[in-house]
């Protein structure tokens, strides 16, 4: 039988990050430590994973493979085709490229060999003119191996008259729009590069003496016992080699729009971001969620497991008592065999479980990071009244996703999102519930440390998927015929 990886309901609700990177510099059988750091950036990407080692005696060697990280990395006949003290990694969903299926040749690192050596290159993010990139780098004779958008980089990079890697690195990249953070290898270099908005994170850390390490998240430097230095500044670049570390500005100056989702739901809770831990941030939205959404229940439950920190914060600012009234199968993953109808229509069920002990005759408030399509909201709330439940009250962690994000989330089109569509009490109804609220966008910023609110004149982050304030026009798109807010 063909093994297929397919996604469940629950998660063809939830918005995606495309994916994370990883790269280990001047530690002996570096891929093992790599492989580590991926297994704890699972979370950004659960299809496809791929490392590429250097070994002065072997040179460069690559391994890619779909599925998880610990089905495939933790082998030693795998790991053994990986030696060397310098190795990236990556982890991806397919959002650019094979749009919801990913074929072996999109999955990264993508390797090139240059007049001054090889490279491998792991991107985090989307590009928003990479149609118009591969389309002019096609008709100047470049053969293109992926479908994916991160490949244009090798190609800009193969193009450029600069006398070395990093130079050629920075030539590319000034060529391209959008969203990166993206981790590259050459024999001796470690580098990492953010675009100029900072809109996906990646973190420095260091092991030992002499060794270092990035990584999308702080998650990932905990694991291998890295000690956090700093984050990669937006618009910096860092190239490690000999146990040092230069720094430069490849990009003009431009304000930081990092990517508020990152707060709401793509951040494992245990990460630090922009100095704060993600977690209390995600307590705090429950906070300021309860203090603008009031209601009088019996019951807060998260939906986990995303929901779990602002719930406990607005169980404890509406001090209405905290309950798990839905328990999730940690072990009902993602499926390897088409499902037969009739466990297709069994829906979150097979990853959801109602406690009925707990909700049976109470008021129940639910609270989930988001909204998306909706679909699964009005399965949950099925489920809790099925079970008993007076009444079900919803409240959202964030402000109503209305718009698509063009910078590496897997966002449906916008006819698809439900906020584009209809009001929020339309979404009540919609979805069957005796109340339904999000919360505010300036509450939003309060609870990630901006006490203003949001400065609409110059947003601090990029809050695109809520507002349509897009901070880099998406080129693609537009010629595609997507129209941005101003223009409607």
């Amino acid at each position: 039988m063909t093994r297929r990886f397919l996604s469940h309901p629950f998660d063809d609700d939830k918005l995606k990050e495309e994916c994370g990177v990883f790269g280990v510099i001047g530690c002996a059988d570096a891929a093992n430590f790599v492989a580590l750091g991926l297994h704890a950036l699972q979370h950004r990407g659960q299809e496809a994973g791929g490392i590429v080692a250097y070994d002065p005696a072997e040179g460069f060697n690559n391994v890619r493979r779909f599925g998880y990280v610990r089905d495939n990395f933790t082998k030693p006949d795998v790991m053994q085709m990986l030696p060397g003290a310098l190795a990236i990694g990556h982890v991806r969903y397919s959002t650019a490229g094979s749009k919801g299926h990913t074929a072996l040749r999109d999955v990264q690192p993508f390797f090139g060999e240059f007049a001054m050596g090889g490279a491998a290159i792991a991107h985090n993010g989307n590009l928003t003119n990479a149609a118009s990139l591969r389309r002019n780098l096609i008709e100047r004779g470049a053969i293109f191996q992926s479908s994916s958008d991160s490949e244009c980089i090798i190609h800009l990079m193969a193009r450029s008259i600069q006398k070395n890697i990093p130079e050629r690195m920075k030539d590319a990249l000034r060529a391209v729009e959008g969203a990166f953070s993206v981790i590259a290898m050459t024999r001796t270099k470690l580098i990492g590069v953010r675009d100029p908005l900072g809109v996906r994170p990646l973190v420095l850390g260091r092991i030992g003496d002499g060794a270092y390490a990035l990584s999308s998240e702080t998650c990932g430097l905990d694991i291998i016992g890295a000690e956090f230095v700093r984050e990669v500044e937006p618009g910096e670049m860092v190239v490690i080699s000999d146990g040092k570390i230069e720094s430069s500005r490849p990009f003009g100056p431009a304000k930081s729009r990092f990517c508020i989702f990152e707060q709401v739901y793509f951040s494992r809770p245990d990460s630090i971001l922009g100095g704060r831990s993600v977690y209390e941030t995600r307590r705090q939205i429950g906070i300021e969620l309860a203090r603008e959404a009031p209601v009088e229940a019996d019951l807060v439950c998260p939906v986990p497991d995303s929901g779990t920190p602002a719930a406990i914060g607005y169980a404890h600012e509406s001090g209405i008592p905290y309950g798990m009234g839905i328990i999730r199968n940690q072990y009902m993953g993602r499926t390897f065999i088409e499902p037969t109808e009739q466990i297709r229509n069994m829906g979150v069920r097979l990853k959801l479980n109602v406690n009925r002990a707990l909700i049976k005759g109470k008021r129940v408030i639910l609270v989930d990071d988001s909204v998306v399509r909706g679909t699964t909201s009005r399965k949950i709330k099925d489920m809790i009244l099925e079970a008993g439940a007076a009444e079900v009250h919803f409240r959202i962690a964030s402000p109503p996703t209305a718009w698509p994000c063009f910078y590496g989330v897997d966002t449906p089109e916008r006819s698809k999102l439900l906020a584009a569509t209809m009001s929020e009490e339309e979404m009540r109804e919609w979805i069957g519930v005796h109340s339904l609220r999000f919360i505010s966008l300036d509450g939003l910023y309060r609870a990630a440390g901006e006490a203003a609110g949001r400065n609409a004149a110059s947003p601090q982050f990029c809050d695109a998927c809520f507002s349509g304030d897009y901070p880099v026009a998406p080129a693609d798109q537009l010629e595609r015929g997507f129209r941005m807010r101003a223009a409607e």
